[in-house]
Order: C-alpha cells, then structure tokens, then sequence
C-alpha cells in the first residue's frame, strides 16, 4: 500500500495551507524560500490538486476515479468533486469530531470500530449517502481512546450537513454537502482546467 511520508507541516509549507485544516494545531516558524519565483498557469492548477489530495489523503488513481465519477454527475464537475472527497467515511468522521486528523480517523475505520447503518464497514473511502447513521460500535466506545480524542476535538465545529452526538459517538448526514458547505481552501475550477487538458 502506498503511503505519504512527507513531514505534514513542511508539506503545508510548500502548498501555502494552514495545518489546521488538518487537524493539527502546531505552526511552522520557517518561510518558503521560492516565495518570489513566478508560478505558471499549470503550476497553480498542479498546486490546487496537490492541496485538495493532501487534506483528504488521497493517492493519484483514487482521485482520478473521483474526477471521473464527478463528470458524469449532473452539475457542476468541481463541486460534485468536492462533494465526493468531503462524503469519505473518514472525512465525515473527522468532521464529526471522532478522530484528531484524517489519518487517525481512517485508522479507526480500518481497525473495524465503525458501523455504517449498524453494518461493519472497514473501508475509509466508503461514500456515505444523506441519511445515513454512522456510530462507533459499542465494545470500544469507552476506550480511552475515544475519550482522549473527545477532549481534544470538542470545541471543534461540526458542519451543517451533519448532526454529531458526542455522548453517543453517532453522526447522521443530513444532506449531500454544497460548495458553500465546504470550507476548505481550494479553487476546485483550477483542479478541471488541469483535468480537462
């Protein structure tokens, strides 16, 4: 299985996104050294894909697959895009609250501790769909694990098109995402110019 080794804070660094979109709260003191150098108009596109796959820990195929899937979608490519990174099992997880960043969050799916519609299901790229519940299953939920993460991520903001309970570790999504939902800094539109070369 392919993994990303890349130090996350100076991969931030290099794509100009603040850590917390991550998840992670620490701040890098360094400053990029290319600041001055003129970026073409394919470098800004590569740039915009190379952001949106590191905040969602997406590999080059997968995020292919989804481009592919979001042009034969009704609307508009980029925010159907979007839309499908942001309803990942793991991103809906982490949005919720139930895992300190993406990473931890995928780990958990793979360890078996999430019920989707009270059915196992171990994968992390698992599109869920508007109504579906989500839960921790009970034999871990009052691992100290869960309660460490809690601690940390309480205070965190849970989008609108989700409806966390913290107590009961569910999450219901109540609606597929808009743009306007999506708060992550990416121009999506440069993400198609650069696919549809």
């Amino acid at each position: 299985m392919a993994v990303d080794r890349v130090p996350v804070l100076k991969r931030c660094r290099s794509l100009g996104l603040d850590p917390v979109y991550l998840g992670i709260d620490k701040k890098s003191t360094r400053e990029l050294k290319r600041s001055n150098r003129k970026v073409s108009e394919y470098g800004l596109q590569l740039r915009e894909k190379q952001k949106a796959k590191f905040i969602y820990g997406v590999l080059e195929k997968p995020f292919r697959n989804y481009y592919a899937k979001a042009e034969r979608m009704n609307g508009m490519v980029g925010e159907n895009l979007l839309a499908m990174l942001e309803c990942r099992l793991d991103n809906v997880l982490f949005r919720a609250g139930f895992g300190r960043t993406r990473k931890e969050t995928r780990q958990i799916v793979d360890h078996k501790h999430v019920l989707v519609n009270g059915k196992s299901v171990n994968i992390p790229s698992y599109l869920v769909k508007a109504g579906d519940v989500i839960s921790i299953k009970e034999k871990v939920k009052d691992s100290q694990r869960y309660k460490d993460i809690l601690e940390v991520t309480g205070g965190r903001l849970v989008p609108e098109w989700l409806d966390a309970d913290q107590e009961n570790l569910t999450v219901t999504v109540k609606q597929i995402p808009t743009r306007e939902m999506i708060d992550i800094p990416v121009n999506e539109m440069l993400i198609v110019e650069l696919y549809s070369k």
